[in-house]
């Protein structure tokens, strides 16, 4: 369906699951069901809810439902990008200090001008974590200038100096994303925004709070599966962790919601405390979850079903884009510097 020109011999090959979640990603896409709410702008909780849905059904295909909808939010946010018909879109602005993208401008000489005129850009170096990166026809990466400055750029990715390399890529859990590297030789690129946009516009804390509606989602449906379970036979244990379950999930649903309200309160507001706190608290309550199934189920059912062990397998690896002690350091110290009281109801 999508032909990014990065081609593998084994990239994707036939995985059933991959080939699956490559057909729904698609399919998704051509019923339109990504022109979701952009974030902060009235409908938060509504771009959040579908996210979760998605995710509830296949942890692989939100992640790439989720990345291509960033990736037209950030277009929208700032640069008015239109993405072309039938395009499927990439986020990927992952800077590990080995894998980073150069953004240079390509001067070209015209015949008629005495002096060269930077009219293109390229960018070259190599790009990590690049989900979807078999399936895509667009992507906005993060980069860095001449000036050392981080940027971010859209590429196509049907040009030929793109080179897939799915050696770094040996996950189990969220495997289907195919979250390959990609190498990049010269290929043209479009800027996108100014230096630092990126971070400084409010539509990255928003965009990185929506996170946590997927990694909900994902706890919702090993909660689903739970209670389907706990209906079928009351066997008292069951219960009890049916019960833990639900109470993780009400907080964790009630923070976001309060979350969205605020981003839609305050659009244009640095909203990185509150989002990394909702996503801080879905992470424990979706830890929970995890814990709590596990021990509802027992072997059985998660070797044998396998849904459930795809489930079981793919959120902890996703949960893993939080940063854990230093995302919770980070919010302390937000806390220790605030004035007035934090916990008031």
């Amino acid at each position: 369906m999508f032909n990014t020109g990065a081609s593998s011999a084994t990239s994707r090959a036939t995985e059933p699951h991959a080939v699956a979640v490559a057909r729904r990603f698609g399919q998704l896409l051509e019923d339109g069901n990504d022109r979701i709410p952009l974030p902060g702008q009235g409908r938060t909780l509504e771009r959040w809810r579908a996210l979760a849905a998605i995710a509830a059904e296949d942890l692989g295909v939100v992640k790439l439902f989720e990345g291509h909808t960033d990736a037209l939010a950030i277009c929208a946010e700032l640069g008015s990008v239109e993405a072309p018909a039938n395009s499927a879109w990439g986020t990927w602005c992952a800077e590990p200090p080995d894998a980073q993208l150069a953004l240079n401008a390509v001067a070209r000489v015209r015949p008629s001008s005495p002096s060269s005129q930077p009219e293109t850009f390229e960018v070259h170096g190599t790009k990590a974590w690049c989900s979807g990166a078999d399936i895509v026809s667009h992507a906005v990466v993060s980069c860095w200038d001449m000036d050392n400055r981080p940027r971010l750029a859209i590429v196509r990715l049907d040009h030929p100096g793109i080179r897939l390399d799915t050696s770094h890529w040996q996950a189990v859990g969220m495997a289907a994303s195919t979250s390959y590297h990609l190498h990049f030789d010269h290929v043209p690129a479009q800027p996108l925004g100014g230096p630092d946009d990126y971070v400084n516009r409010p539509g990255f804390w928003q965009g990185g709070a929506g996170i946590a509606a997927c990694w909900y989602g994902g706890a919702t449906g090993l909660a689903n599966a739970v209670r389907a379970a706990a209906s079928q036979r009351a066997d008292p244990h069951r219960l009890a962790h049916l019960g833990a379950i639900a109470v993780a999930l009400a907080g964790a649903a009630s923070v976001l919601r309060e979350t969205a309200a605020w981003i839609d309160a305050n659009p244009s507001s640095d909203a990185q405390f509150r989002a990394m706190r909702a996503r801080l608290v879905v992470e424990d309550a979706a830890e929970k979850v995890i814990h709590h199934a596990s021990r509802a189920f027992g072997a059985g059912p998660l070797c044998q079903d396998p849904h459930l062990a795809r489930l079981i397998a793919d959120l902890p690896i996703y949960l893993r884009q939080s940063h854990a002690q230093r995302d919770l350091a980070s919010v302390g110290t937000q806390c220790a510097a605030a004035e007035g009281v934090m916990w008031s109801l």
